[in-house]
């Protein structure tokens, strides 16, 4: 057996380098697209009288040192499968406060409900940009506007990488233990959203990867296991495209409290 591996801990590496070379290869387009989600979106006009009454306007907020250019793909795929309004905010790059962002996000959402009608919006969330929507959600009142939020690699409990990176208020925010994170592990009954959380086994910049499951007593959330892919590929993959939108369409509450898990975990080897 080479270098003495067990047959188990070999496809464990073949599975990393894989999802590495992904990830540099998705870093390498990701650049390329970057400058063009630099400028702020042009708002989307009303929806035409013919779209669904049901299709909520779907928010799509990005990670940090992000820009809309993230969400390429996965708009693209929302959009041919019937979600007429998707719009994507950029934050400041600027932005030295999760709660300053999450207030942005409240004004933005107010806008969208009253431009398109529609009492409540979906909300897609990669990175800090779930965070930054769970705030909303639960400390801004957000739940009253806000069916369904979807985080893709969020570090729900805090992450641990990159610790010389401390020296940004965000990065800051982001660790175990910060005073937003005990803020968000508080109590927060009769919250309204619904919540589901996609979680990468071989998430790098989740540490543990496990911080990216969200598990609270008072939400109603829905935990997915992605198995075979990074951090960076979470908004972009095709399979956790069709996840994404199985969440938005899937209406039923479950009982305050329930934190469910896909059997197994969703690979996307």
């Amino acid at each position: 057996m080479p270098f003495g591996r067990s047959p188990m801990e070999l496809t464990k590496v073949t599975a990393l380098m894989k999802a590495t070379a992904l990830e540099l290869a998705i870093l390498t387009g990701h650049l390329v697209l970057y400058p063009s989600g630099i400028v702020a979106e042009r708002l989307a006009p009303a929806p035409a009288p013919s779209v669904t009454p049901g299709r909520r306007p779907v928010v799509l907020l990005h990670g940090l040192v992000d820009n809309r250019s993230v969400f390429v793909v996965l708009r693209r795929s929302l959009t041919r499968n019937g979600r007429h309004c998707v719009e994507s905010l950029n934050y400041s790059p600027l932005t030295c406060d999760l709660r300053a962002a999450a207030e942005l996000l409240g004004r933005r959402v107010d806008e969208i409900r009253a431009r398109t009608g529609h009492a409540e919006v979906d909300i897609v969330g990669h990175s800090l940009g779930g965070l930054i929507a769970r705030y909303y959600v639960q400390r801004l009142g957000g739940d009253s506007r806000v069916r369904t939020l979807v985080t893709l690699g969020t570090p729900h409990s805090g992450t641990s990488v990159a610790p010389l990176a401390d020296a940004h208020p965000l990065v800051r925010q982001m660790r175990p233990g910060s005073e937003v994170l005990r803020e968000l592990a508080g109590p927060s009954p009769g919250c309204r959203t619904r919540f589901v959380s996609f979680w990468s086994d071989l998430d790098q910049i989740m540490v543990p990867v496990e911080t990216a499951r969200l598990d609270h007593p008072d939400l109603l959330v829905h935990n997915v296991r992605v198995s075979g892919i990074g951090h960076l590929a979470l908004p972009v993959h095709p399979t956790v495209a069709a996840g994404v939108r199985d969440a938005l369409d899937a209406d039923g509450r479950e009982a305050p409290g329930a934190r469910a898990e896909e059997p197994g975990a969703t690979s996307v080897a």
